[in-house]
């Protein structure tokens, strides 16, 4: 039985053929129709989320399954005081497979010790994201036909950025990726992901403050919102969340087919204006993350 809590539990194969199986069913959603019928998916969020407990119930629906579960802890029986051990031993009783997003890193590594049933980590604190890393994953092959090859930079929040994290570890198993680090001081990129990833894995990066000096050599730009559930004092967070803004005279001397990334929620980091451009593909990750979470569902289930 396999679960996914670290985007390192799949192999570079493995992810490559979930991209293969994301694009058959982008191209033939009949032939899925009923892959997952009678099959359930529990959506344990004890964090709010929008895009990705949406995602994984359309993603399940889409196969024919259906869904239970909980949208906040406040609506479960953790409001008395469960542990996470005991919810997951009593919903592998319901389901077939948990997705589960929580507020505390490693918590989802605790859900797969004890659920009788594949566990799919949406989310754990500042720590792993890996099926948005998915998404980012086949919208990148989609947009630029390769995951090799090419340089990215991720600008904005990457020292609490779960995104950042796991993208920038999936993409350390690739050649030719350089990555720009561009973010404030106080939200640079932990160190321990430069030494245990970057520095590990000889992966070219390079650290700077300044977007728009770093623009035209970017094929690939990831922003990311400064996150205030993530700060301590409501000062830092005032201070920080504007550092950076992506509008249409910053992209001035950008690549004609540079690819504009966010795992969204956006707050005021891209300008609306730029939904508009080409080269924005913000919403096409969004749909590309259900594409690949019904590859994975499938993958974890071993439904053929």
């Amino acid at each position: 039985m396999r679960s996914l809590i670290n985007i390192t539990d799949l192999s570079v194969e493995e992810i490559e053929e979930l991209i293969a199986v994301a694009n058959d069913i982008i191209d033939n959603p009949k032939k899925y129709r009923e892959k997952c019928r009678y099959k359930k998916i529990a959506t344990l969020f004890y964090e709010p989320s929008t895009r990705t407990r949406l995602s994984f119930e359309a993603a399940m629906l889409e196969l024919g399954g259906s869904v239970l579960g909980f949208s906040q802890a406040s609506s479960s029986s953790v409001s008395k005081g469960e542990s996470v051990a005991d919810t997951v031993k009593t919903v592998s009783c319901y389901a077939d497979i948990i997705a589960m997003r929580h507020p505390k890193e490693g918590a989802p590594q605790v859900a797969k010790m004890n659920a009788g049933i594949p566990v799919i980590n949406a989310g754990d604190g500042g720590h792993n994201h890996p099926t948005q890393t998915l998404a980012d994953l086949l919208t990148i092959y989609r947009e630029k036909g390769r995951l090799n090859n090419f340089t990215i930079g991720f600008c904005g929040d990457l020292k609490f950025g779960r995104t950042v994290h796991s993208l920038i570890t999936a993409l350390s198993r690739y050649t030719g990726i350089k990555i720009v680090l561009i973010s404030p001081e106080e939200l640079k990129l932990p160190s321990y992901v430069k030494k245990d990833i970057l520095q590990k894995n000889n992966i070219e990066y390079v650290q700077t403050t300044d977007l728009e000096a770093v623009m035209p050599e970017l094929d690939i730009l990831y922003m990311t919102r400064v996150q205030q559930e993530r700060f301590f004092n409501e000062e830092d967070y005032l201070r920080l969340k504007d550092s950076y803004i992506l509008t249409p005279e910053k992209l001035k001397n950008a690549k004609v087919d540079l690819c504009i990334m966010h795992p969204l929620p956006r707050v005021n980091e891209i300008a609306p204006s730029i939904d508009n451009d080409s080269r924005a593909c913000y919403f096409k990750q969004v749909k590309n993350g259900k594409f690949m979470r019904m590859a994975l569902i499938l993958k974890l289930l071993e439904v053929q």
